[in-house]
């Protein structure tokens, strides 16, 4: 018995329409990270074990995949993982590289990462990231060309979207001034999960990791500030003035503001205090944006981080970056029809012959118009004419060039519209003009 074909959970095979789609969200990307300066770079799917072990928190440590070691030398090779994100594998590059670039180093990166997650709706095993960060700088500059980026990408592409910003230097300053400076990393890791469990599983969960029923009664006011950002930033000032770490974040987010009302940014942005995002690396100003259209969680999110590197022998070298969810924008674009129609066909004209002196004559006019940059596709047998229209029909294929022998004794095609169905005569410098 023949075995049913399948692909692991949480994984997708992409068809010719998913793929013109998905480079119309890469290429949209690119063209802005391009706009700023960022340039690509590439690193390896797998990983030592050891680079990614202990990056991403005890939540995400669970999610790793490790890749069994085979071959003669299995046993004494290093263990190796699928990569869980591209930060964590640029820091690694950023220092094996150093001498080789330049500080500030701003670069992008487009690949697959692995997760060991539940796949459900918007999450999968398999997914794309788009990176961008800038490293060796500790300017907030970084963080402005971000949320700049941010903007101009979701603008191309169409979608409302609102950017929720925190910084973790106010989470370190709010542990502090309740009482529990030792359990920042429970705190962020627990409020994180406000928008998924609601504040009463949070308020639990914080109990369950050691913060007492004071401490976590402090933290609710906090929680809950309301208004404003300069509001919240006004009244952070007050609540954090027992904590210099607490008050750095909030200068921080005022400059940050502060730059953005100067380039007059358009963005819905929100100060988020119950923004946390779970990854240990964050040292700064944290994002993530949220589709207002559509219920699919994050789209985007990221954050500063002082001291990646430091854990590979480099360190002291701050860096910015946001990561763009490719298969969650696709979900929602897919989902609010903001697709071009034109993406369901890169082929401007079929040529539909009669018979083979007629596909002879259209191989030739297909050789000039590729020539001449046009896509072309030639039907590669002389089938019935209905079979040969069906098929432009299925690529969405918006002309056809008919080819009989009346069409070749004048040296032209019948040129069909296969939206309007008119058809005219044309020769060869007519077909090439109007494609």
């Amino acid at each position: 018995m023949a075995q049913k074909p399948s692909i692991p959970k949480g994984t997708r095979d992409f068809g010719q329409l998913e793929m013109a789609r998905r480079n119309y969200i890469f290429d949209t990307i690119k063209s802005v990270f391009s706009l700023y300066g960022f340039q690509q770079i590439e690193t390896p799917a797998m990983e030592n074990l050891s680079t990614l072990m202990g990056k991403y928190g005890e939540e995400g440590d669970k999610l790793l995949f490790r890749i069994q070691n085979s071959g003669e030398k299995a046993a004494l090779a290093p263990e190796k993982g699928l990569r869980y994100d591209l930060t964590v594998p640029f820091a690694r590059y950023v220092v094996q590289h150093r001498e080789e670039i330049s500080f500030p180093f701003k670069r992008f990166q487009i690949q697959p990462v692995w997760r060991a997650d539940r796949p459900q709706k918007g999450r999968y095993r398999e997914f794309y990231q788009c990176d961008v960060d800038v490293i060796g700088s500790d300017s907030l500059i970084g963080e402005l060309e971000l949320i700049q980026i941010v903007e101009e990408v979701y603008r191309r592409l169409g979608i409302n979207v609102c950017l929720h910003i925190n910084n973790r230097k106010i989470l370190a300053g709010i542990a502090e001034v309740i009482g529990a400076p030792d359990k920042i990393i429970d705190i962020t890791v627990a409020i994180d999960k406000l928008d998924k469990i609601g504040i009463d599983a949070v308020n639990a969960e914080l109990k369950e990791r050691g913060l007492s029923d004071d401490q976590v009664a402090k933290l609710q006011p906090i929680l809950n500030l309301s208004g404003t950002t300069l509001e919240k930033l006004t009244a952070l000032k007050t609540i954090l003035a027992t904590s210099e770490i607490g008050l750095k974040g909030v200068k921080e987010m005022e400059i940050v503001f502060d730059e953005l009302s100067i380039v007059n940014c358009q963005l819905s942005i929100e100060l988020d205090l119950c923004l946390a995002r779970g990854l240990n690396y964050y040292t700064g100003a944290i994002f993530e944006v949220k589709a207002l259209d559509a219920q699919i969680g994050s789209i985007t999110g990221g954050g500063r981080y002082d001291n990646l590197t430091g854990i590979f022998g480099l360190p002291n070298v701050s860096g910015v970056g946001i990561s763009f969810g490719a298969d969650r924008i696709y979900d929602v674009l897919t989902e609010l029809d903001l697709f071009p129609k034109a993406l369901q066909s890169t082929t401007q004209v079929l040529f539909a012959a009669f018979g083979d002196a007629e596909l002879t004559y259209a191989l030739k006019w297909a050789k000039e118009l590729r020539q001449a940059g046009k896509a072309v596709e030639v039907y590669p047998e002389p089938a019935k004419m209905k079979k040969q229209m069906s098929y432009a029909d299925a690529k969405q294929i918006p002309f056809v060039a008919i080819v009989g022998g009346d069409e070749m004794a004048q040296n032209k095609v019948m040129l069909k519209n296969m939206t309007t169905g008119e058809q005219k005569l044309a020769t060869l410098e007519e077909l090439c003009t109007i494609l």
